[in-house]
Formats: C-alpha cells, structure tokens, sequence
C-alpha cells in the first residue's frame, strides 16, 4: 500500500500500476484524476470498465476482440475469404482494419515467440490457423507479425508450421516509407528496402 495515502487511494493506486506502461508516479497521477472527476463521469469510467469486461470476447474463428461471436469481419460475407492476414495481437488487427486497404480475414496468434518474455510458440493458436489454411477457399497467407527479433522469429515458426500446406506465404513489405529522404533511412530500414525490391 501507498503510505501517506488514504485506503481506497492507496488501493486504486496499486490497481492501476498493474496496467502495462503505469509506474508508481503515473498511478498515482490517474489516482489524482480519478478523484478529481465529477460523479457521473467517475461512474461512466466504471460502468466502461465493467461493460468491456462483459461484453468483449475473443472471436472463436480468428480471436479478434468483438462483442459478437463470430466478429463483423469473420460474419461479411463480402470480406475476401481467399486471403488470412495474421497478427500477433488484436490491436494489431485492429491498425490493419483502420488502414482500409486491405478485405480479407484475420488470424489473431494472441502472442509471438519471444522465450525471454515467457512467450512460447505452444501457446500461440498456430494449430488452429493451421485448421482455417487447410479450407479449399484459402490461398493466401500473409505474415504481418511485427519487424522485430521476436516477429522475425514468429513469422519463421508460423511458417515451418505451415510450409506443407497448398497456400502461397507471404510477408508485409519494410523499407523506405513513401514520402521520406534517403539521407535519414538507417542501415536496416535500407537493407529491408534493397532486399525487398521489385520490378518497375
């Protein structure tokens, strides 16, 4: 408990350092806030919490987070069913779905094979994205985990898991970003860039 503070303070507190990113000073700066909210937003804050927390699930076919089971995108039966693009979390998909430029299905993998942060490929839903790829309408897989050491090594797992399988795998495009100078792309972003090129 915070000392110095009062019980139910001190409790919100040590509540809110359990959210990822919220150290002991920014704790008890939202506690601050909290307290100083009017009634009615206080309790539209709570009632939130407590809906989310009651509504929202992980879709059973691709483990988006949704209030519906399956979510609107597995339901559309205008969504381009030939195509999986798979994440390492939700939120991800979520980027994905608000760049508008792409129609077909997800897979959520709800982690990335990262040992030193105890994340395990045994409890990544590779089997069950392995399942969804094996269907007649499936002919593309796109690997859109992140461009770090750990993606670098989820996109690999996933793709030993699924390389006996008829569906053509691909990976998100890296380097230079549209817009932007030669002169401020590091190494990587240039490596990715040369390595990725494509005909004219």
């Amino acid at each position: 408990m915070e000392s110095g503070y009062a019980q139910s303070m001190a409790r919100l507190m040590e509540q809110l350092r359990e959210l990822p990113g919220v150290g002991r000073k920014t704790a008890e700066r939202l506690a601050h806030h909290i307290v100083r909210l009017p009634e009615g937003q206080a309790a539209e804050l709570a009632s939130s919490i407590r809906e989310v927390k009651e509504t929202v699930r992980q879709c059973s076919n691709c483990y988006r987070l949704a209030e519906s089971d399956p979510c609107p995108v597995c339901a559309d039966p205008q969504r381009d069913r030939s195509r999986i693009c798979v994440v390492e979390t939700p939120k991800d998909a979520v980027k994905v779905e608000e760049s508008g430029c792409y129609n077909g299905l997800y897979h959520v993998l709800c982690g990335r094979v990262a040992p030193l942060d105890d994340e395990n490929p045994e409890e990544l839903t590779v089997e069950e994205l392995r399942q969804r790829a094996a269907s007649d309408e499936v002919e593309e897989i796109i690997l859109a985990t992140n461009p770090d050491t750990e993606g670098e090594s989820t996109a690999l797992y996933v793709k030993e898991a699924l390389e006996d399988l008829p569906v053509t795998l691909t990976r998100l495009a890296r380097g230079i970003p549209s817009g932007s100078n030669l002169e401020y792309a590091n190494a990587a972003i240039l490596g990715d860039a040369l390595e990725g090129r494509k005909p004219m």
